[in-house]
């Protein structure tokens, strides 16, 4: 069996798919029947016709209901993907894969094989078939690093095949069949571009139940948890950039939207976990910036639930989770409510060295500034303090209640013990709190806190940019771009120094090399690109850093990789068959608009696929048009 794929999960989610399309069929029947129902009711006169319809509608809408509970439960399975440790953690919401039907491209691409290159298909038998193995263990990838490395392996796969063997002017006949990966409704397109945005939203699902199983208590567990929702925003946002006109409703711009916003709010709330465990427990300035951070959780999910209750959203998501990230909304601002309390309370009073920094920091610290004294009076006097932060209590435990409150509103949250368990235990806290600074001798009316700012300092943390990738910028190291093999050369300094121009940045480019050279004579040439110099990796190297590791070599000289783009240069003679197929730069980044193909169908073009099946597993997600380099030429 492929490594990353895990057959066994077949089973589940084939049975959960044909539960959820027979309740969609359902539903639809019910919904047909209302409508008719209602046409009717508008339309007689006749009083008895009128209370028989009536008393069918309300049927029918129980009906509705009751159907519609049965698929909410289905699609709200958010405590499969959890981690199994006994530890309390917030559970995270992780999306569910969407499911495809098997595919036969045999027949078809042999056929486009004879016809289009003129060659006999049937030679081509064995890659096909290997494509096929592929995209069929790619339907049931392991929730780990080899199930993300099999997506991407077809993915890649898919670019290929798109340029040889999908030309835009006739289609090859093939339809893709897949499901919505909350309602399980079917879609089908001809386009490879469908094929190619569900196997990214896959992998982008994948990250969220790699990052929701990750156990959230000590710092690796939370780290890689940051890691998989980041890769997953990243994921949602290429799709809604590069897709448009998708068929299915989970991959709409609003449902995606929808999707980098609850994924930038699970990277928060992660974050905030974080600095609980590294911020020291009685500092000051620490619990100011937890509390600041926990305004910052609360700020992200508000937004997130702005998104959810949307039209064309809100009819879609399951009330569970917009139910949770209500909740969360809520949860987070008691919680900073309750750390500003604590901040106030339990630490020292500040020392005269200490004064100016804090009362720097309380000062960007609320909304709006709190009633009383100046801070600089509040900071030195406990009682001001107390007042303060029995405030800030109170508004923390109107919010635990509020939290508790919406999670009982929703069935399928009660069911869920671990988020009741952490709500009771933050409510309890802040009541512990509140009873512990409560003097019975208070006849002062606890004020009104005011709301607190999230962090402003804080590093903006947005998901990593998509193309990003260990092998390099995607100018250049694109699924869509081609290169011949790298090549390693010996370079030594000679008196007009190495004999070659460099130019641009990340990667840095060989702009010009001088007949006669030392470069000329180690076989490098002009548009040739610089990924490594001494075993060091160049991809993204600035130019001045290239330089600097090119100078800092000495007398025995300096070992310099590079790569050559296919297409790049005048076809040396024993590529001119293969040039003609190789060539040309993606013409736009919309993955939805076509490429001209290249009308070459020499016998030999063929022949790259077979390679191109063994391409490396990490590549990157999609072509960009090379640009200008920059105008830093210099000789070296």
């Amino acid at each position: 069996s492929q490594q990353g794929c895990d057959p066994f999960a077949q089973t589940q989610r084939s049975k959960l798919q044909h539960r959820r399309a027979r309740i969609n069929q359902q539903i639809n029947k019910e919904m047909r029947m209302r409508a008719g129902a209602e046409n009717l009711f508008r339309a007689t006169s006749n009083h008895k016709v009128k209370e028989t319809v009536a008393l069918e509608l309300s049927y029918v809408n129980s009906n509705l209901q009751l159907l519609k509970e049965e698929l909410e439960e289905l699609n709200s399975s958010v405590d499969v993907y959890q981690n199994d440790s006994e530890s309390i953690s917030v559970p995270m919401i992780p999306l569910g894969l969407k499911e495809t039907k098997e595919l036969d491209l045999l027949l078809p691409l042999k056929d486009f094989i004879s016809e289009h290159y003129g060659e006999e298909g049937v030679l081509f038998e064995k890659e096909i078939k290997e494509f096929m193995e592929l995209r069929q263990a790619m339907r049931t990838p392991s929730r780990n690093e080899a199930g993300l490395e099999l997506l991407m392996e077809y993915y890649n796969q898919l670019c290929f095949l798109d340029s040889r063997f999908f030309p835009p002017t006739k289609p090859l006949g093939v339809f893709f069949h897949w499901y919505d990966s909350l309602t399980g409704v079917p879609s089908q397109q001809r386009a490879l571009a469908f094929e190619k945005g569900s196997v990214l939203f896959n992998l982008g699902a994948l990250h969220t139940q790699i990052g929701a199983r990750q156990p959230r208590t000590a710092l690796p567990g939370l780290s890689r948890a940051i890691d998989a929702f980041q890769r997953a925003a990243g994921a949602f946002n290429y799709l809604k950039e590069n897709f448009s006109n998708a068929p299915s409703l989970d991959m709409s711009a609003p449902s995606l939207t929808m999707l980098v916003r609850l994924m930038v709010a699970q990277v928060q709330e992660c974050v905030f976990e974080k600095m609980t465990l590294l911020r020291a427990q009685n500092d000051f300035l620490a619990r100011l910036q937890l509390a600041q951070e926990a305004a910052k959780v609360e700020d992200v999910y508000s937004l997130v639930h702005q998104t959810m209750t949307q039209p064309h959203v809100k009819d879609y998501v399951p009330f569970s989770w917009t139910t949770m990230v209500h909740v969360k909304s809520e949860h987070f601002k008691a919680l900073s409510h309750y750390f500003a309390a604590v901040a106030l309370c339990d630490c020292p009073v500040a020392s005269e060295s200490e004064l100016p920094e804090q009362e720097a920091a309380l000062l960007q610290f609320h909304v709006t500034m709190p009633e009383g004294p100046s801070l600089r009076v509040l900071l030195q006097d406990p009682e001001e303090r107390r007042k303060l932060g029995k405030a800030h209590l109170k508004k923390a435990i109107m919010k635990h209640e509020e939290a508790m409150r919406l999670h009982g509103l929703c069935k399928i949250l009660r069911k869920m013990d671990i988020l009741q368990e952490v709500l009771s235990f933050a409510h309890k806290r802040s009541l512990g709190k509140y009873s512990e600074i409560d003097h019975e001798e208070d006849f002062f009316e606890t004020g009104d806190a005011p709301d607190i700012h999230r962090d402003r300092d804080c590093t903006k943390r947005c998901f990593p940019c998509f193309h990003a990738s260990p092998q390099g910028p995607l100018s250049v190291f694109s699924a869509k771009n081609k290169w011949y093999p790298a090549r390693r050369v010996h370079l030594k300094r000679g008196e007009n120094g190495f004999g070659f121009t460099l130019r641009g940045d990340s990667p840095v480019l060989i702009a010009g090399v001088i007949p006669g050279g030392c470069a000329a004579a180690a076989g490098l040439k002009e548009g040739d690109y610089i990924i490594s110099v001494n075993g060091k990796d160049c991809r993204w190297a600035k130019h001045a850093e290239v330089v600097q590791l090119l100078k800092s070599s000495g007398d025995e000289g300096v070992d310099v990789a590079v790569i050559t783009l296919q297409g790049s240069e005048a076809p040396r003679a024993v590529d001119k068959k293969a040039a003609g197929m190789s060539s040309g730069m993606l013409k736009s980044n919309k993955e939805n608009s076509r490429k001209s193909l290249m009308n070459s169908k020499s016998p030999g073009t063929l022949l790259v696929w077979s390679k191109k099946s063994k391409r490396s597993k990490k590549s990157t997600y999609s072509g960009v048009p090379f640009t200008a380099v920059g105008d830093n030429e210099a000789m070296y």
